[in-house]
């Protein structure tokens, strides 16, 4: 399969263009000094260190792990941008970037980065994490933007611009966070003990949540939202983002290991609204851009992207392959984590 690289001298919208696409590093002259610095920002801005070829199409290099990229489309996508997601997918065990799933240490991930930034495309982060999580995260892999908590808060110019997504949240709770409106209404207590033992706080990540309430577990979705539904809050869903290890801290019935983290939130709110919403910010289309996940929700990505690669980890995971295989844009990588997540970033360059 051949891959297309968008031609450098077309220009990319918004603030990943080649003028602005070191948004994500300090001015010159920052309010106080950069992080750990005082005065002038001693960093050089992206434009200038790559001044001296940005208008020189760089050779495509092969994935450093050296294995060829399952594929199952035959149409080149022409990536103007990256939309990928965090835990599992970009990051392995213990979010580390410098790991393979066995604990092996590994560059691949990182030369695959720097490619990306090399071509000039674009990096957005998606994930179930927060904003102020996200914000960190984006400055170590000079990410152009963020979508936080699952599609509730889309975030660029380095997290100075924001817009939140509220979906199906009843206009008589306008201008309330999620969160409050379920306290009011104690509708996370209430799924608590009605799946005792199979659902509790994903603690101590919870606390810092405000668009969704943060649990983990080992329910049926598709049941809970029933249950919902059943009780007038069918505005609500449950989301499954992927299963996490067990831990110490975890008060769980024993079959309910290892626990999925699940995200409840208004329904029309997901990764792939707020890719859409994004997109038409930058004024690109989705045959522009790619998205990498491994979870159910990042499947949801699928109809707002040309394409969507699945680390292997997310398609072993029971039940996925039925769920990829009937998303006609999704590939499936051959290596998990980050290794597949180089994969899928060189294959679309």
């Amino acid at each position: 399969m051949v891959m297309r690289r968008l031609p450098p001298h077309l220009p990319r919208a918004g603030p990943s263009s080649r003028a602005r696409r070191n948004w994500h590093l300090p001015s010159r002259e920052c309010d106080g000094g950069c992080r750990g610095f005082i005065g002038p920002c001693p960093s050089a801005p992206l434009d200038e260190w790559n001044a001296a070829d940005s208008t020189r199409a760089r050779p495509h290099r092969p994935a450093p792990t050296g294995e060829a990229v399952a594929t199952r489309q035959d149409d080149a996508v022409a990536t103007r941008i990256v939309y990928t997601d965090l835990d599992g997918t970009m990051v392995g065990p213990r979010g580390s970037f410098w790991h393979t799933a066995d604990r092996v240490p590994t560059a691949g991930p990182a030369a695959a980065l720097l490619e990306l930034h090399r071509a000039g495309v674009p990096l957005v982060l998606v994930s179930g994490r927060t904003h102020a999580q996200l914000l960190e995260a984006g400055r170590i892999f000079a990410a152009d933007g963020a979508i936080a908590e699952l599609g509730s808060l889309v975030s660029w110019a380095g997290g100075r611009e924001t817009h939140l997504l509220t979906g199906d949240l009843p206009p008589a709770y306008a201008g309330r966070t999620a969160m409050d409106v379920f306290a009011e209404l104690g509708v996370v207590d209430e799924l608590i003990v009605a799946h005792a033992g199979r659902l509790e706080w994903h603690e101590p990540w919870h606390a810092t949540h405000s668009a969704d309430a943060l649990l983990r577990g080992r329910v049926d979705a598709a049941a809970v939202d029933g249950w919902l539904a059943e009780r007038g809050w069918g505005w609500l869903t449950m989301n499954d983002n992927g299963a996490v290890p067990a831990t110490p801290r975890m008060t769980l019935d024993a079959d309910a290991l290892p626990p999925h983290v699940y995200h409840l939130m208004p329904r029309g709110i997901s990764k792939g609204a707020a890719i859409t919403w994004d997109l038409a910010r930058r004024g690109l289309e989705p045959a522009d851009a790619v998205a990498v996940g491994d979870s159910v929700s990042d499947l949801e990505m699928a109809a707002a992207v040309g394409r969507l690669w699945v680390t292997s980890n997310g398609a072993a995971v029971p039940g996925m392959t039925e769920r990829v295989a009937g998303v006609p844009n999704a590939t499936v990588t051959d290596a998990p984590m980050g290794e597949g997540w180089a994969q899928a970033v060189l294959a679309s360059l």
